[in-house]
Parts: structure tokens; C-alpha cells; sequence
């Protein structure tokens, strides 16, 4: 930073900005041009040349070249345009077609183009005027243009500046692949009379004009670069590989031309290149170093050679050459330029200690003065490189300076991409879960360098996708048998981790997958050891669960990890889940996000409330809390809770714990947990626990049934008919209707619910079916009753 360019670092970087330029010369304010009026046109060009003197007046040099090829475009497509017109009268004229087909209007208006054209003096805008309209050719003869081609070719021999006559050559050729592409002598005669030409650049006649224009000959040697490109793609597309030797060899004879070589390694076929790398080196080897900076000849080298394999036994030799070279490098952005091309060819080839060499080499040449920090995007590509072919990542992080590669990236949003895209590979080719150290700790530093990026103000998405990258890490971390080393490591991992919640919620899943593991190697019977384990892992998420702010996280993870307590015969760890679930049921909102739009929790609620009920079937009673203390709570906690106004969720609990009750109620539980005690076994059907659960069982219907008459209003009765029918349900279902009073209440409950006629007819049908054909089978006589006071009552 703060240093002047090297004139190497300056040439290079012409070259390419040259090359960038003129990769497209039909681009910009060509598309304005079409369809234009003759007027509309020479006011066009009027407009192109004082464009044209700024761009010059103003060193722009490239800009000038664009505005007169452009003008020389437009030019030939008005007149053939012009002359296909006059030859579509009555009837158009086909694509394919031959002189016969041409009036002789359109004959003579062609001739006078070319009649017109011929007596210009000078050579140069006879030659481009006529190089334009080469195409209107086709109107005047079968074999005009292979015969025209030849005569243009030889003209340009005529020019005496060999960059003027360069880029003639390179227009020409352009035309020529054009309207003709099947002609290729013409090229390659246009590219040997442009090797006789390089002979006069170290003329007197050049060398003293670029003495007055005060041009060194580096940056001069640049001007030629993007016409010989051009040149040389259109003579290597699909020509024969006798061909292209022909063209190394010529290049071989004329010796020390930097300039044509480079365009040679980029224009011909990667695999003609690899197949002769050594040759080329050798070529290279010979260049004047002043003339053209030779780490650009073996970046071109090495782009080639990323797309086809030289043979087996030069690799190393072509590694060595070129790296001898690119390690002297000075300037850094010249330097980087080049080395991180070669990467690639060093991992397609080589082992990781080929690739530690350059990348310690890369590191030592860009930290100096944070040189690092004007070369991003050539550094990611390095590792984009590295990762394509290293995906045992036990072998890429043993790499010793990889990680030290890594802290290059001192840019927050190029770490985070960096780490981004390691942790995605990683993801994709590490197929068995690992306990590898080495892959371990380098993950973890990555992982925690992208947990560490977010901040107030990260997007909910961007956390989102960063969780889902670390979760995948934490996935596929596994210590086998050794569950103890597993569990520190989650305790490791939820200190790194703290500010992501999808990853704590991630680590309490693993801890708790953890203790089941346990409980299926011990077959359910824990040793001291083990008991004293999954006790450890139900205080490893009792601790966490409350770190986080999802109200529904926290509420679904007591309720798991209670349920995984209650596996391990934790007994007193899964009554403190549970009761910690029941005790933050207050601080549920009113309204909760989902994917970004708010919704009512109330279905979110009971949904938890209905599975914590089915839990607490097999919890046993503590001894110190009074009989069925758990269930009181959470029914309290409903009782308190601040519902919606006009909401039935109340009571659609107080109707969900009645079946909880009655299965309670039984002899033998629906079911249990092995090696644990629950109620049934506590209390053993004492008749005590059968009054209390009666008791209780009596006050929630009695709030049911008052909730019912307060709905009994025009607007409420269609909710009132719902709820009457579901503790219809309730009732039929769990209740012993040999008790008058209940059968009394089922009667009750279904001519509610149909009283207003809002119940669905097909439903009420097949529960009497239903009802009926239980009945039948069981010879139940006090069903058969109900179902007759239920038919009567329907019909009426």
C-alpha cells in the first residue's frame, strides 16, 4: 500500500484491462445504431468522430479503437441491409441466396458501392470501407469474397506502422469470420504476414517514435496484445493440430517474442498446450524479460494447464520452473495475480506438502504492508481451488498453513463467505460422522469465526443460515462409545456457540440423543456410573433451556427432556423439567411470529398443553405435593391465563384432561416407562386417589357446562354446539354411562349440539353408528338406551 507500481505490476495490469475492453468490440452504443435513417446515420457518425478526438485528446485509446470499428459496422450493415431491400421487391429475398436471385438494380446500386469505394487515395479508409461492406459481395458473385479476401490481405502489407497494420489485420480477420468463416487460408496468411512485421518494432522508425511519445517498450509491446488475440482465436478454433505446431514453430524462429507467445498459450487448445508445457517453458525461459514481465507467460501457462494434464513425469520439473519465477515477483498484486492460478495446479497433481509450500510461499508475499487486503478475491479463489480437491478434510486441515492462510481474510463479510464455503463442502463430502481431532479443532475455529460475524444487526436470515451450517458440524461430530468426551464437547460447543439459539436448541437434542444412547447400551439397567451420566446430561439442558427466548423452544424442550428423564429413571430431574415447563406457561404471548407474520398461539398452546397431559400419565406423584399435584398446576395455570377474548381454549383443555383422568383412574395404565413406578403402582387403586381424581373430574365438567350456558347468545351458539359435542365425545367415550347421572348428561350434551342444527349430519350418523355397533358386540344394554334417547332425540 502507498508503493508505485512496478512497471511490470503496470504493464500486467494493461494488458488485462486491454483484454477486458476489447473482449466485446459490438457492445455500448451499438444497439442505438440499428434500423437508423441515412441522415440519422451521418449524424451518428458526426457525433462518433468528436467522440472519437475526446477519447483520444483524453488517452483513451481503447474507447477510440471501439468508436471506429464500430463505425465501420454500421456502415457495411446499412448498405447490405440497403441493397437486400431493393432486391425483396415483389417478393423477400431467401437467406440462401445466390447472385440469379439479384435484380440488376440492386447489381448496379452494389457496383457503384464498390466503384465509390475504389477511388478513395488513401489506403487505410479504402481498406476498412471496403473490409465493411465484404459482404455485399454475396449480390455480385459466387466467389467475389474468397477472391477479395486474398487482395485486402495483401493490401495491408502496404501500411508502415506494424500496430496500425496489426489491428487493419485483426478488423479483416474479424470480417472475415463473419460472412465467410469456412475460408481459413486467409487467416492464417494474415497472421504470417503479421509475424513479419514484429522485425520492424525494434526498427529505427518505431524506436524513434516511441522516443518522442516517451512510451517505454513494455507498455507499447500491450497495444498488440488484443489484436493478436483475436487473430490467433479465429485461426485455433477447430484447426487441425498439425496447424498449430506449424504456428509454435514459426513463433519458436523468430525468437524472443513474449508478446506472440503469450497469445499463442491463450489462444490455442488447453490440451495442445499441456501436451507441450515443457516446450513452452523452454520458450519462456528464452524471453527478454524487459520486453514482457514472463510471470504473465506463465500465468497463461498456467491457465492452460488448469484445463488439461501435461504428462505424468514433467509435472513436477513444470511446477518448480514456474514457481522460480513467481516467487520473484515483486509487486504483490502481480504476484497473487499469478501464484493463484498455479494453485490448482498444484492440487490436481500434487500432495498436501507441494500445496503447504505455496501456500506458505502466498503468505509470506502478502502480509507484508496487508497486501492481503487488495487481493480478496484472488485468495477465495485459492481456496475455492484447494476445497475442489481436497475433500478428506483430515488431510486439508493438517495442512500446516492452512488455518494461517485463513487469517488473511481480515474482512468480516469475506471471512464469514470463506468459512461459509468451507463449512458447505464439508458438509457435502464428509460422509461418516468424526472424532478426528485435527478436523475437530479446525472446525470449531471456523464455525466459531462465522458465530462470531453476527451482530444487532444481522437479518434473521443470515443467522438462520449460519445456525444451519454449525448445526450441520455439530451433527456430524461423533466420539462413538466415549458418550463423556461427546457430552464436553457439547459443553464446549454451547459456550462457542451462546448466540445462535438454533444451535443451543441443536446441543440439548444431541445431549438428550445422548442419554437415550446410554439407556439402550445399558438395556435400561444404569450403573452407578451411567445413572450418575444421564443425571449430568438432564443438567446440561436444565441449564441451557432457559438461555433461550423462544417461549415455545423452552416450553418443548422441558417437556423432551423431562420425557428423556423419565427414560432414565430420573426421577427427580424430570419432576423439575415439568414443573419448570408448567411455571413459564404465564409468559406465553397473546401473539407469536411465524415466518415473519404474527399469528394467535392459542392453537400453538393447547397443541403443547394436550402432549404435556399425555406425559403425565406415567408421572408419579412426589410425596411431598400432594396427589395428582402436577396435574392441579398446570390446570391452575390454565385457569390464570390471560386467553383471547371469546375464547373456548380453556375449556378445550379442561375437556383434554378428563381422558387423562379416566385412564388414571384404571387398574392397569394404557402406558408406562420401564423401571418406573407411576401412580398405578404408588397408589395401587386407593380409593382416596379414585375420590380425588372423581372430585376433580366433577369441577371440570361443572366449568364446561357453565361455560356452555354463557354461550348460549345468537353469535355463540355455533361454538357452544361444537364444544357440547366434543365433551359429548369425551363423555361416550371415557365415562360410565351405567351411572344415571352421566348418561343423563350425554343425552343432554348431544341434543345441544344439535339443537340449532349446525352439526354435521354425516358426523353425528356414524358416531351413532359407531355407538350402536359397540353396543351389539359387547352386549353393553345401558349403551343400547343412551343410543335409542340419541335416535329419538335426532329425528325430532
Amino acid at each position: 500500500k502507498g508503493k508505485a507500481p512496478s512497471p511490470g505490476s503496470a504493464v500486467s495490469e494493461k494488458v488485462r484491462t486491454r483484454l477486458e475492453e476489447l473482449d466485446d468490440l459490438e457492445e455500448g452504443s451499438q444497439r442505438e445504431l440499428l434500423n437508423l435513417s441515412q441522415q440519422d446515420y451521418a449524424n451518428r457518425i458526426e457525433e462518433l468522430n468528436q467522440s472519437l478526438k475526446e477519447a483520444w485528446a483524453a488517452d483513451q485509446k481503447v474507447k477510440a479503437l471501439k468508436i471506429v470499428i464500430q463505425s465501420h459496422i454500421f456502415l457495411g450493415r446499412l448498405v447490405y441491409e440497403r441493397i437486400w431491400t431493393m432486391c425483396s421487391d415483389p417478393r423477400p429475398l431467401p437467406d440462401g441466396f445466390t447472385v440469379d436471385d439479384v435484380n440488376d438494380t440492386a447489381k448496379e446500386t452494389c457496383l457503384n458501392w464498390f466503384f465509390k469505394i475504389a477511388s478513395i487515395r488513401e489506403l487505410l479508409p479504402r481498406l476498412y470501407v471496403e473490409a465493411a461492406i465484404l459482404k455485399c459481395n454475396r449480390f455480385l458473385s459466387k466467389t467475389g469474397i474468397q477472391e477479395i479476401l486474398p487482395r485486402l490481405t495483401a493490401m495491408i502489407r502496404g501500411i508502415g506502422d506494424p500496430l496500425v497494420a496489426a489491428y487493419a489485420r485483426a478488423y479483416l480477420c474479424r470480417v472475415g469470420m463473419e460472412v465467410a468463416p469456412q475460408l481459413k487460408d486467409n487467416l492464417n496468411r494474415n497472421f504470417f504476414d503479421l509475424l513479419g512485421t514484429f522485425r520492424q518494432i525494434s526498427g529505427e522508425n518505431v524506436q524513434n517514435q516511441l522516443v518522442l511519445q516517451r512510451v517505454e517498450v513494455p507498455e507499447y509491446l500491450t497495444l498488440y496484445s488484443p489484436a493478436i488475440n483475436w487473430i490467433l482465436q479465429c485461426i485455433a478454433y477447430r484447426a487441425p493440430e498439425s496447424l498449430l505446431t506449424e504456428m509454435m514453430e514459426r513463433c519458436k524462429t523468430l525468437g524472443n517474442n513474449a508478446l506472440l507467445l503469450n497469445s499463442v498459450m491463450r489462444a490455442f487448445r488447453p490440451e495442445f498446450v499441456a501436451a507441450r508445457a515443457t516446450d513452452f517453458i523452454a520458450m519462456i525461459k528464452d524471453c527478454d524479460e524487459a520486453g514482457f514481465p514472463k510471470h504473465l507467460l506463465f500465468g497463461s501457462l498456467g491457465r492452460s494447464l488448469a484445463c488439461a494434464d501435461p504428462p505424468e513425469s514433467e509435472r513436477l520439473t513444470i511446477l518448480n520452473e514456474a514457481w522460480k519465477v513467481v516467487t520473484k515477483v515483486r509487486s504483490p498484486q502481480d504476484y497473487i495475480n499469478c501464484a493463484e492460478i498455479w494453485v490448482e495446479f498444484t492440487c490436481r497433481h500434487f500432495t498436501k506438502r507441494e500445496v503447504n509450500t505455496i501456500l506458505a510461499d502466498i503468505i509470506k508475499h502478502m502480509t507484508p504492508d496487508r497486501a492481503f487486503e487488495d487481493a480478496y478475491p484472488q485468495l477465495q479463489s485459492a481456496i475455492r481451488k484447494i476445497l475442489l480437491y481436497f475433500h478428506n478434510f483430515s488431510v486439508l486441515f493438517s495442512i500446516e498453513r492452512f488455518l494461517p492462510f485463513l487469517d488473511m481474510f481480515q474482512k468480516d463479510s469475506v471471512r464469514v463467505e470463506v468459512c461459509r464455503s468451507i463449512t458447505d463442502v464439508f458438509l457435502k463430502n464428509q460422509v461418516e460422522p468424526t472424532r478426528d481431532p485435527v478436523i475437530l479443532n479446525a472446525m470449531l475455529h471456523i464455525c466459531k469465526t462465522m458465530h462470531d460475524s453476527v451482530n444487532a444487526l444481522t437479518l434473521e436470515d443470515e443467522k438462520r443460515s449460519l445456525a444451519l451450517l454449525i448445526i450441520g458440524f455439530i451433527r456430524m461430530v461423533s466420539f462413538g462409545r466415549d458418550f463423556e468426551q461427546q457430552l464436553s464437547f457439547c459443553v464446549e460447543a454451547r459456550a462457542t456457540f451462546c448466540n445462535l439459539e438454533p444451535v443451543l436448541v441443536q446441543l440439548i437434542h444431541t445431549v438428550n440423543q445422548l442419554a437415550m444412547e446410554t439407556r439402550k447400551v445399558m438395556k435400561g439397567n444404569h450403573s452407578r456410573k451411567t445413572a450418575a451420566f444421564v443425571r449430568a446430561c438432564a443438567a446440561y439442558s436444565f441449564i441451557t433451556i432457559p438461555s433461550l427466548s423462544n417461549i415455545f423452544s423452552r416450553l418443548n424442550l422441558y417437556l423432551l427432556s423431562g420425557q428423556v428423564a423419565l427414560a432414565n429413571q430420573c426421577l427427580s430431574q424430570a419432576d423439575a423439567f415439568l414443573k419448570a415447563a408448567v411455571s413459564i406457561l404465564p409468559e406465553v404471548p397473546r401473539s407469536i411470529s411465524v415466518e415473519g407474520k404474527f399469528r394467535s398461539s392459542e392453537n400453538f398452546l393447547l397443541d403443547f398443553i394436550n402432549n404435556f397431559l399425555a406425559t403425565l400419565l406415567v408421572v408419579p406423584d412426589h410425596p411431598e405435593h400432594g396427589v395428582l399435584y402436577l396435574v392441579r398446576g398446570l390446570l391452575n395455570m390454565v385457569q390464570d391465563y390471560t386467553w383471547e377474548d371469546n375464547s373456548d381454549a380453556k375449556v378445550r383443555v379442561y375437556t383434554s384432561a378428563l381422558p387423562l383422568l379416566a385412564a388414571m383412574s384404571q387398574e392397569t395404565y394404557l402406558y408406562s416407562i420401564p423401571k418406573m413406578d407411576s401412580n398405578e403402582t404408588l397408589y395401587g387403586g386407593d380409593p382416596k386417589f379414585l375420590s380425588e381424581i372423581n372430585k376433580l373430574c366433577e369441577t371440570l365438567i361443572g366449568q364446561i357446562l357453565d361455560h356452555l350456558k354463557a354461550l348460549s347468545k345468537d353469535e355463540s351458539i355455533r361454538r357452544q354446539g361444537a364444544l357440547a359435542f366434543s365433551l359429548f365425545g369425551v363423555v361416550l367415550a371415557h365415562g360410565d354411562l351405567r351411572n344415571n347421572k352421566l348418561s343423563q348428561l350425554s343425552v343432554n350434551l348431544w341434543n345441544l349440539s344439535h339443537k340449532h342444527g349446525y352439526c354435521e349430519t354425516r358426523m353425528s350418523v356414524r358416531t351413532l353408528e359407531c355407538i350402536k355397533h359397540q353396543a351389539q358386540q359387547h352386549d353393553m344394554t345401558h349403551l343400547t338406551d343412551v343410543v335409542q334417547r340419541l335416535a329419538l332425540q335426532s329425528r325430532t
